[in-house]
């Protein structure tokens, strides 16, 4: 069985208002990353995402750049434990 990773992104820029969310659930699920998306009050997005390390650096790299509305400024990453998530929601 392939180890899984989970790592925490925060995610700035222009990334509310933009479909963020949608799309990340739509590229995530494409990659067979699961985990879960967010909308923070400062006008960031957090993701927690799990999966392989291959599918999970795919889908980081897809962030760097979003959905075409979006300027990704920056993106914050930590490790994180998995939560064993099952698909990927958005919150």
């Amino acid at each position: 069985m392939t180890d899984r990773i989970a790592t925490l992104l925060i995610i700035q820029g222009r990334v509310q208002g933009v479909f963020f969310r949608d799309w990340s659930v739509t590229t995530a699920r494409k990659l067979n990353v699961s985990g879960w998306v967010r909308n923070l009050p400062d006008g960031t997005v957090e993701a927690h995402l799990e999966g392989t390390d291959q599918a999970v650096e795919d889908l980081v790299a897809a962030m760097h750049d979003g959905p075409p509305a979006a300027r990704v400024d920056r993106i914050e990453r930590s490790e994180a434990e998995p939560q064993g998530c099952e698909g990927f929601k958005r919150r």
